[in-house]
């Protein structure tokens, strides 16, 4: 059996696209997720099985406009019941673009992830490999950390603070082999606080604990996490905040 040689695949997770792109943070999503279509050599768009939304008409038609090669993931199949449904909506899908190719996948299931990377590698140009053998990320432990908070807060916070928070690791140090951070939540607005510390902190304490189990996993070390909530006035309208808390 003939093996393969090894493959070397950079990803860039994009920002959603905002067609009322009003306030600072929208703008600079958008300018992050146009930079990274520009530079490019495949795109995939990620679609939900059986839906077409506007913001999904959005990006497609910056696909089509920066004129990049394209396949499409449609996730979520495992909800689909009877499966047959899933037909018809990759043929409507395959009629509104030309993709390369489209890949049914199941993120939750795991199901047809190796294909979807298999895909992808197929359709990427051949060139040197861009990071040293075995690198996963070349984003620091401090921003891993923080968007670790970020993921655990919107996983638990579903939608009720929506793009009003920002996390920022304040300090790190180490002792006995334990690290300790101390991150602060930045939300936008006085009545968002509460909401994300939760009655008798409950909210915040349950984020705090499923960052550092995912962070001590992550990291393969112990770690101790402190959270505090903070206000800064209509930072997702402010270009210099958004700067100094490494959003843009």
């Amino acid at each position: 059996m003939q093996q393969q040689p090894p493959l070397q695949i950079a990803f860039v997770d994009t920002p959603g696209l905002h067609a009322k792109a009003a306030r600072a943070l929208n703008k600079a999503m958008n300018r992050t997720a146009a930079a990274a279509l520009e530079e490019a050599d495949l795109v995939v768009l990620v679609v939900e099985a059986l839906r077409w939304t506007s913001e999904d008409e959005l990006a497609l038609e910056r696909i089509v406009r920066a004129a990049r090669p394209a396949i499409s993931a449609v996730n979520k199949i495992d909800r689909v019941r009877p499966r047959e449904r899933l037909l018809p909506y990759l043929a409507e899908l395959g009629a509104r673009h030309a993709f390369l190719a489209i890949v049914p996948v199941s993120a939750l299931r795991g199901g047809n992830i190796v294909d979807l990377r298999d895909t992808i590698a197929a359709h990427l140009p051949l060139g040197p490999a861009l990071f040293p053998q075995g690198e996963l990320t070349d984003r620091g432990v401090s921003f891993r950390i923080a968007e670790t908070i970020r993921e655990k807060l919107t996983l638990e916070l579903n939608q009720e603070v929506p793009y009003g928070i920002a996390v920022e690791v304040e300090r790190m140090t180490e002792e006995d082999g334990v690290l300790t951070v101390d991150a602060a939540i930045w939300v936008d607005r006085e009545g968002q606080k509460p909401i994300v510390i939760g009655a008798r902190g409950e909210r915040l304490k349950r984020v705090g604990r499923a960052a550092r189990l995912a962070l001590n996993e992550m990291l393969g070390r112990r770690l101790h996490l402190n959270l505090w909530v903070k206000v800064r006035e209509n930072w997702a309208d402010n270009a210099r905040a958004l700067r100094e808390l490494g959003v843009e």
